[in-house]
């Protein structure tokens, strides 16, 4: 059986971003959205989710890039000048790897974004990491072991086989290093079943992140493989400052419209994908 969940990241990052995610959502394709609770747009998130009662609300955790929950000077070994969480990914991923201080300041930060979550009254339907950073084992640890106490029950992991964009007639964008990839995706994976979360088998929207175009995601509908996949996307309604600072070259808008066309809906219908979402995969269900 194959099955998909279609859902967005950076809910809370921009009103642009919110307002897209509510569009997606009342047209009835999107099921799920991550919600950054430190995102300038949290407080607005946070307010249409309540007025949307099925729509399906996770932690992106920000472990990297972003601004943290934590005050900056309290995190002097992961923050830089900005008061951002680091953006260099290797440079903090070493660092994770070396310094105890780094460490513990990467834990109280992780636990202040799922108390904060948990604060709002949202349910927690599952958890991701901006950039994929969970994919660091320790990171990853840290995420489902503070998780748990919180109700974790589902966590993405950001593992794209190849094959399906190949058949979709578009060759990926710029991907991680397979090799790499499958690595610590394994690891990842084995971290969350001994924790007993669900995981989907399968995720896209990393090699052509920015530019899920309606064509691309038509295609992939055809190709998903067996299994729980999920499809993620970066919509907006309009690009402001932040985005253009954040993430220069996507195409939010393309990605709205992705998410609004009916024959995209059509093409997952066609090839008898299951839409579902993390609350429904976790409990056995389609």
């Amino acid at each position: 059986m194959k099955r998909v969940i279609i859902s967005a990241d950076d809910f809370g990052l921009s009103e642009g971003v919110n307002e897209a995610v509510e569009q997606a959502h009342k047209a009835g394709f999107l099921s799920t959205a991550s919600l950054m609770v430190a995102g300038p747009a949290a407080a607005d998130a946070v307010e249409r989710a309540k007025r949307m009662p099925d729509l399906k609300v996770g932690l992106h955790v920000v472990a990297v890039a972003g601004r943290p929950v934590c005050a900056p000077h309290s995190l002097p070994k992961i923050t830089d000048d900005s008061g951002d969480i680091r953006h260099d990914q290797t440079g903090l991923a070493r660092l994770l790897a070396i310094s105890p201080l780094a460490r513990e300041e990467m834990r109280r930060e992780i636990e202040a974004q799922f108390s904060t979550f948990a604060a709002t009254g949202l349910k927690l339907d599952h958890a991701n990491a901006h950039k994929h950073m969970h994919l660091h084992p320790i990171v990853g640890r840290m995420l489902i072991g503070i998780g748990r106490r919180y109700g974790l029950r589902a966590l993405r992991i950001p593992m794209e086989p190849p094959a399906p964009l190949r058949r979709g007639g578009a060759s990926p964008g710029n991907t991680i290093p397979a090799g790499l990839l499958r690595r610590w995706t394994r690891l990842l994976r084995a971290q969350a079943h001994a924790a007993r979360l669900t995981t989907n088998d399968a995720c896209f929207g990393i090699a052509w992140s920015g530019h899920m175009t309606a064509p691309r995601v038509r295609d992939l509908a055809a190709s998903l493989p067996d299994g729980l996949s999920e499809i993620y996307f970066h919509p907006a309604t309009r690009r402001d400052a932040l985005l253009e600072r954040l993430m220069p070259g996507y195409e939010h808008e393309t990605e709205l419209a992705t998410l609004l066309d009916p024959g995209v809906a059509g093409a997952f219908d066609a090839a008898g994908v299951i839409r579902t979402d993390w609350s429904r995969a976790a409990r056995g269900a389609a």
